[in-house]
């Protein structure tokens, strides 16, 4: 069977600390580089929801959303969540659109990981956890997650976290076929976990990209 890529964590120029471009998304699908992409900026749609129009279900709609006790995103959104609620009622609010609740680098203090509490707290809710994160190098909580991902019975997931065009196409989920808001839970019953890890560059992309737009502001 021909699986399909799916990244569902990555983030275009329009994060603060993003920096992959309309051209490279277009570039990245393409090329078949992946096969689906979800675009999760830092509380902001608008560059998913563009892309979406050009690419239909190729380009998932997402948000990588603040809570005040960490970061979840939401995929197949149709309209942005803010930032700064609990956690709780952002994903009542994620749920009210029918979208799917993805818990990113979970247990991780450096990048606004949710703690076990809190993960416990919401487990009924949570329906995907990134069980690997392409940038997880200096904290890496992938064992424990998947560990709990296993005990609670919640499909885990890999994915880029990609915020330069260099983190794309190594750390990935495939899928038996391109994944919709209806069809992607059940498609993670069967998903392969592709875990490889960009180089080490990538990693300073996000820290390149707040001082690169820092002075471009100035």
């Amino acid at each position: 069977m021909d699986y399909k890529k799916v990244d569902f964590h990555t983030h275009s120029n329009d994060s603060h600390d993003g920096g992959i471009s309309f051209e490279q998304y277009r570039q990245i699908l393409e090329s078949g580089q992946l096969d689906c992409v979800a675009i999760t900026d830092h509380n902001k749609i608008r560059i998913a929801q563009q892309l979406h129009e050009e690419f239909g279900d190729k380009v998932i709609v997402g948000e990588e959303i603040l809570a005040e006790e960490g970061e979840v995103i939401g995929l197949f959104l149709t309209k942005p969540i803010p930032s700064g609620l609990s956690m709780k009622k952002t994903i009542r609010l994620i749920k009210e659109q029918g979208a799917i609740v993805y818990i990113p680098h979970p247990f991780e203090t450096i990048r606004h990981g949710i703690d076990e509490a809190t993960l416990v707290q919401n487990r009924d809710a949570v329906d995907i956890i990134e069980t690997c994160n392409g940038r997880a190098f200096l904290q890496n909580r992938s064992e424990k997650t998947v560990v709990w991902a296993r005990l609670n019975h919640i499909p885990g997931a890999a994915s880029s976290d990609a915020h330069g065009i260099r983190g794309v196409g190594k750390t990935y989920t495939l899928l038996r076929e391109i994944p919709t808001k209806d069809t992607l839970l059940s498609l993670m019953s069967s998903a392969k976990l592709i875990t490889d890890r960009p180089s080490l560059v990538s990693l300073l992309y996000p820290k390149f990209h707040r001082l690169r737009k820092r002075f471009t502001r100035a």
